[in-house]
């Protein structure tokens, strides 16, 4: 694995990449980081192990060999056998002249097999690592050529090759570009690109909140390429300062549509790829009133589009014809609150392109999820439009699909319908007329994951849960039976397993509301005592803590360890946040952000006020991002329960985020501005009473700077007191700069310790 990606926070998401080899530099300049920075990054690796997968394993289209990056080269296993060899080397990655191999970042194989794409020298725009420098390997002659010569350093991004593998298309500074490689001709599809006028990618808030970065697609025959264009010359900039590089401060603009803003219009166009001409698809409605999400080339030659309108509560999904580029309407989806494009059970954040649209029956249908039935299933939609068939029945969630395979009319997805806290693999009939198989063993409780061969045959299977650390094995499909049982999960599950510290629970309010959540209790726990409660929360539709994994529990900014030092350390699920529970759970918090999840944590925290052992006066909140907003509205709207918060780059103004995230949930501020008035911090700081720590970084492109100061004006106009920490010119992450991670741990981890101290009492 290259790098690591880091989720936080995921209300206001942030990913940050981080080289191994520059945490190991980090860890060893500080004896006290070494422990902590080992507790974080192995708690990191554990929680994205699954995500990794993709990474670490690559299936060859023949279903029973993989490849492998290892030690700078790519090798090539082939099943049942496992054996190895040396598919590409160093030598075939060392380009003429250089003294050392490319470092592969990721790779991708010609549609013929006869070529290699290598993505190379990396750099992060904005949360993952897209742009950079690409070259070609022709596995026959064992040439290697770099591509975009003339281009900036690191400037390409999402080159791909044509179907006929004769081409490769790339981005480099918002415009498109198409390069022969016989002759390394390049070709400009688009020349007016720039900062605001975004060809082939997107703007920040299409990126962070739709998931939307590879931003054009080549048609079957290679002959066309389609393309997005964003507009954000309307949107204003969000300024940010950096005073820390110069005597002079300099400003740094990000386009940032904030709630209530109209979105940057999007429109999509057909380039021909020898003449450059362009047809720009008809799609109806205003351009700032709709989003373009979602657009795939059918193996056909037409093109479907997903368009939301701006409320995000109904998908239209349209047939395009490529040529004239007339749209037909194929198919609605509607709902009261919001459509989801995609689930946090997805790995959103891989570097390959996404397949959004699954084709089925030869392309005549594509796959498609909707909770049109108040669960998030799988339905079978005809590209013509004349039928929509369900394929999952049954009161559970799918929460994500692993593979199609027609041939045995088996379609493999994730589910868990007796535990929202778990993750399954199943399998049903993919005509819709079976029930849900689960695949996964029955003696493996806990959250699974899997990558599986093109074909079915074979797949890397991934296993953890709170106090067994993460495990993968090579398996057969159907039959779920490990290649090798000496390698087997179950032959290594004793030695990767650990004593139980966490216990799960469901507390249910006096309203009736039933909710999951976790506890770690301290060392040599005494019932007959009272110990404070530190609770983690997060409570908003993007994020759920509760899940069944190892390390869920861990505290990566606490600098000592908080079972020992006699903290009972507690999180709850609420309503509202993403746990496979159907639709009503999920869409209840529609314009009650802030609200109804707030009070959810407090009714739940009641009930465990209740507990004998649980000491009311040293309760403690919380949470970073989203949870930070939380630990807010927690303190502010219920300081008779909670005495201490912590709050880490919080929204305080809801109307300061992006329109994109916020309106979906909240609706729009021109009909309802009193919903994002009553779901915001900024409302209820008059009330502050306990201990508040607020941390920002002055540099947050997510969850601006200007939240912090909105929020000290108004505690400061009600004479209320509280501790404030800003790191300069660092981002939502606060991972910048030399010892700001162990200046934050310890700030944390002293603030908690002297306003709700540790111990029995």
């Amino acid at each position: 694995m290259k790098s690591i990606v880091v989720i936080v926070a995921k209300y206001h998401r942030w990913v940050v990449f981080y080289p191994i080899g520059s945490i190991t530099c980090l860890r060893s300049q500080h004896s006290f980081l070494n422990k902590l920075m080992k507790q974080f990054l192995f708690l990191v690796c554990c929680l994205l192990a699954v995500q990794a997968n993709s990474q670490a394993l690559r299936w060859a289209p023949e279903d029973n060999a993989y490849y492998r990056v290892e030690a700078g080269e790519i090798n090539r296993y082939v099943l049942p056998g496992n054996t190895k060899s040396t598919w590409v080397t160093k030598a075939d990655l060392t380009p003429a002249g250089a003294a050392q191999s490319l470092r592969i970042r990721n790779f991708a194989l010609s549609a013929d097999q006869s070529k290699l794409l290598l993505f190379t020298n990396t750099q992060k725009v904005w949360r993952l690592d897209t742009r950079g420098d690409y070259y070609v390997l022709d596995l026959k002659t064992r040439g290697l050529q770099q591509l975009g010569k003339g281009r900036p350093a690191s400037s390409l991004m999402f080159a791909k090759f044509s179907p006929d593998a004769t081409k490769v298309a790339y981005v480099s500074e918002q415009n498109v570009y198409v390069e022969e490689l016989a002759t390394q001709q390049v070709k400009a599809i688009t020349t007016n690109g720039n900062r605001k006028l975004i060809n082939g990618t997107f703007d920040w808030a299409y990126e962070e909140e739709f998931a939307c970065r590879d931003g054009f697609q080549w048609s079957p025959d290679s002959k066309q390429l389609s393309f997005w264009q964003i507009d954000a010359r309307q949107i204003r900039d969000f300024y940010m300062i950096n005073n820390t590089d110069s005597v002079y401060s300099r400003i740094l603009p990000v386009e940032y549509p904030t709630a209530g803003q109209s979105p940057s219009p999007a429109r999509i166009a057909v380039a021909d790829v020898a003449t450059a001409q362009l047809t720009w698809l008809a799609l109806p409605g205003d351009a700032q009133q709709h989003y373009l999400p979602r657009m795939e080339w059918t193996p056909a030659g037409e093109l479907l589009v997903q368009q939301l309108n701006r409320k995000q509560n109904e998908s239209n999904v349209y047939a395009c014809n490529p040529k004239t580029g007339a749209a037909k309407l194929i198919y609605t989806d509607k709902d009261e609150a919001w459509i989801d494009l995609y689930t946090p059970w997805e790995n959103v954040y891989a570097l390959d392109f996404r397949h959004y649209f699954k084709w089925i029956n030869g392309g005549k249908e594509f796959l498609w999820m909707s909770e049109k039935d108040g669960w998030r299933h799988a339905y079978r939609i005809a590209t013509d439009g004349s039928r929509t068939t369900r394929i999952t029945n049954g009161n559970y969630d799918v929460m994500d699909i692993r593979l199609i395979d027609e041939k045995n009319n088996t379609l493999y997805f994730l589910a868990s319908p007796a535990n929202a806290t778990q993750k399954y693999l199943y399998k049903t009939r993919l005509d819709g007329k079976g029930e849900a198989v689960r695949v996964s063993p029955a003696n493996q409780e806990g959250t699974h994951d899997y990558t599986i061969s093109p074909a079915g045959s074979f797949a890397l299977h991934s296993f953890n849960n709170s106090n067994t650390k993460p495990l993968q094995e090579l398996i057969t499909l159907p039959a779920h039976k490990p290649v090798f049982e000496n390698e087997s999960i179950q032959a290594k599950r004793t030695q990767a397993t650990e004593p139980k510290t966490v216990e799960f629970f469901k507390v249910k309010t006096e309203a009736g509301i039933e909710m999951d959540g976790w506890m770690v209790k301290p060392n040599q726990f005494d019932a007959s005592k009272k110990y404070p409660v530190l609770f983690y929360v997060y409570t908003e539709p993007w994020g759920a803590n509760v899940h069944d994994s190892y390390r869920v529990a861990a505290n990566f900014l606490f600098t000592g360890d908080l079972a020992e030092e006699g903290y009972i350390y507690i999180s709850i699920d609420n309503r509202g946040t993403p746990a496979p529970k159907g639709r009503a759970w999920r869409k209840s918090i529609y314009r009650k952000v802030g609200l109804l999840n707030i009070q959810d944590q407090a009714e739940a925290a009641k009930e465990i006020l209740k507990w004998p052992f649980v000491d009311a006066g040293r309760i403690a909140v919380w949470g970073w991002s989203g949870g930070g907003s939380a630990t807010l509205n927690l303190l502010f709207q219920y300081p008779e329960i909670y005495k201490t918060g912590i709050a880490i780059a919080a929204v305080a103004n809801q109307l300061t985020y992006d329109n994109l995230y916020q309106e979906r949930y909240m609706g729009l501020p021109q009909e309802n501005l009193q919903d994002f008035i009553n779901g915001s911090p900024l409302t209820y700081a008059k009330n502050l009473k306990g201990n508040l720590l607020y941390i920002h970084g002055t540099a947050d492109d997510n969850v601006h700077y200007s939240n912090a100061e909105m929020l000290i004006n108004e505690l400061i106009k009600h004479g209320k007191q509280f501790q404030f920490m800003a790191y300069p010119n660092r981002s939502h992450s606060i991972s910048e700069g030399e010892g700001t991670f162990e200046h934050l741990a310890t700030l944390y981890s002293d603030y908690l310790r002297k306003h709700c101290p540790p111990g029995p009492r």
